[in-house]
């Protein structure tokens, strides 16, 4: 067993070899006596040597591998093989396993107190050591250790409970979640939102199924799927989850709409509930809001520099009307909101009318739709104009009246900030045209248009060169040309940190459509022809494709991302 046995003296050995100086390794034991850390952060901090070289240093001293965990994959069967709890505390990961012995990756294998706890877990298995980057580790454990063995084992216990208790599922949604004994069906989600928050998550779905149930979390824009065999608990989970967010229990043949606030890994999480009656029972979808994190602000939303400053220039406008478009779940909300937070001021009353309110603002006065009483987006934006606004935010243009008047609201002293489900900028305008406005009143009210979409994001760990496909080759040299055709492109190879997935996390693309002259001309003229050619001859108009193709040239996207936008696009449009 390649093991040490004696206690490394990294300083003196460091200064031997003359990776360190000795004032150095002074200046580090005295600061690691004031702050306890252990002598190589402490080097490392100090800037006296880098991670890698500390690391390699180390593995030389040792006879052990230095290892990259970016570039191997690991199975979570395999990293579990040591508790999580372990792991983190002795920063130690199971990187591979067999009938005999186990690699074991550390940040600090010098550690002789982590290496017996350590032999102790995995007994009898033999251990072999490796050196790896500490920042690696953590990752890596966010992303191996998820919550499916936890899911799987609640959810078993609570399908023996429902067996053996025919009501059982009334009395565990009562049953306690603070202070006292938490019920099973209560762990069993509490530990789903732990998962989800873990991975970043934007949505929960519960489906029953014939013969199983499907829990499926909205990663980066893409649903990853886990299997239950206990379908008959899905019902328990329902009522829990309606009991939680204030909804009629004894309803279960109408979607019914809620929302309840939890605190999920140290952070506020706000989840917007909706159920609906489907074959096998009822389904849930849930969105996580994750309230700790606050609001992004306009530099964080990823708009262009050369497109936020024209954007923040319609936004010093006294009055008129600005719209974000793009499909559900595109990122026009957080565009909006970071509009807001950077209008919000002392001296400006901010009014919005949503459906629902997602985020808390100070100082505004935010209303929360609803129909059922009557409060409809027209209704509230009628009352709205009489509460003397300067500006005010409409959720959504969803039918004539609410159109007409948000432009009239424009016309007369506000700004109107709104939403619209298009697929571009320049069918924006037109839309509204669509649902009745007229086209005059479109032309003096409307000032700007920014249509946005969301493409995964190619993870930066695992970036490797990559050659289209012929397919991917044909379709960039039809609408970029050859040269662009044959040009590199990137890809994620898959490692810990993406989930093995190649992408981790998403950007916008955006494109902004300010009306001049000769679209304001077309739209007097009810000319919906013209005014997409004066659009699109405007200097300042780059379309979403187009910007889509910059990323992936850049390495930022994948080709594959683009042209899943671009279908997007065409889709709608047909």
């Amino acid at each position: 067993m390649n093991q040490p046995r004696q206690r490394l003296r990294v300083g003196d050995l460091a200064v031997q070899e003359g990776i360190i100086t000795e004032p150095q390794l002074q200046q580090a034991l005295a600061e690691q006596k004031r702050t306890g850390r252990k002598l190589g952060a402490t080097l490392v901090a100090m800037g006296a040597l880098t991670e890698d070289q500390l690391l390699a240093f180390l593995a030389r001293q040792l006879n052990i591998p230095f290892l990259d965990i970016q570039q191997r994959r690991i199975e979570p069967s395999v990293a579990q093989k040591l508790p999580e709890v372990q792991a983190r505390r002795h920063r130690a990961l199971v990187m591979e396993a067999d009938s005999q012995s186990v690699l074991v990756g550390m940040s600090d294998p010098a550690d002789i107190n982590a290496q017996d706890a350590l032999e102790t877990l995995l007994a009898p298995l033999e251990i072999r050591y490796a050196v790896v980057k500490e920042s690696q580790l953590l990752a890596a454990f966010d992303n191996l250790y998820r919550r499916t063995r936890e899911i799987e084992s609640f959810a078993s216990q609570l399908q023996e409970e429902y067996e053996q208790t025919a009501d059982f599922s009334l009395g565990e949604a009562f049953a306690d979640d603070g202070g006292g004994e938490a019920s099973t069906v209560a762990k069993l989600l509490r530990t789903v939102f732990e998962d989800a928050v873990q991975v970043r998550a934007s949505d929960i779905h519960i489906e029953p199924d014939e013969g199983l149930l499907r829990i499926r979390m909205r990663v980066d824009g893409v649903l990853q799927e886990s299997l239950l065999n206990e379908v008959r608990i899905a019902s328990a989970m329902v009522l829990r989850l309606k009991l939680m967010s204030g909804l009629d229990i004894s309803e279960k043949r109408m979607p019914q709409d809620g929302r309840f606030n939890m605190k999920v890994r140290g952070q506020n999480v706000d989840v917007r509930v909706s159920t609906l009656p489907v074959q096998w029972g009822e389904a849930v979808v849930m969105r996580l809001l994750n309230q700790s994190a606050g609001l992004l602000s306009l530099d964080d939303t990823g708009l262009p520099a050369d497109l936020l400053q024209r954007f923040r220039r319609q936004l010093k406008r006294p009055h008129g009307m600005i719209l974000v478009t793009g499909p559900t779940g595109s990122g026009k909300t957080t565009t909006l909101y970071g509009a807001l937070t950077e209008l919000n001021e002392p001296g400006v009353k901010i009014v919005t009318v949503e459906d629902p309110v997602e985020y808390r603002l100070p100082r505004i006065s935010q209303v929360q739709v609803n129909a059922k009483v009557g409060l409809t987006f027209s209704h509230v934006l009628r009352t709205t104009l009489r509460q003397d606004p300067d500006i005010i935010l409409v959720g959504e243009m969803r039918d004539h009246e609410t159109v007409e008047i948000g432009l009239r609201g424009a016309l007369t002293g506000h700004l109107v900030l709104s939403t619209l489900h298009t697929n571009d900028a320049v069918t924006s305008a037109l839309r509204l045209m669509d649902m009745g406005a007229p086209g005059y009143l479109v032309a003096s009210a409307l000032r700007a248009i920014i249509a946005q979409r969301l493409v995964r994001r190619i993870c930066p760990e695992c970036k490797v060169a990559v050659t289209p496909s012929v397919a991917e080759q044909a379709w960039l040299a039809q609408i970029a040309g050859e040269s662009v055709a044959h040009h590199p492109f990137m890809r994620g190879g898959g490692c810990t940190h993406c989930n093995y997935t190649g992408f981790r996390g998403r950007i916008g693309v955006f494109e902004l459509l300010e009306l001049d002259e000769g679209m304001i001309s077309a739209l007097r003229r009810d000319d919906p022809q013209g005014f997409a050619e004066a659009a699109k001859r405007h200097p300042g108009y780059r379309p979403l494709a187009a910007v889509a193709l910059d990323y992936a040239q850049r390495g930022m996207t994948t080709v594959g991302e683009v042209l899943r936008l671009v279908e997007d696009v065409e889709l709608m449009e047909g």
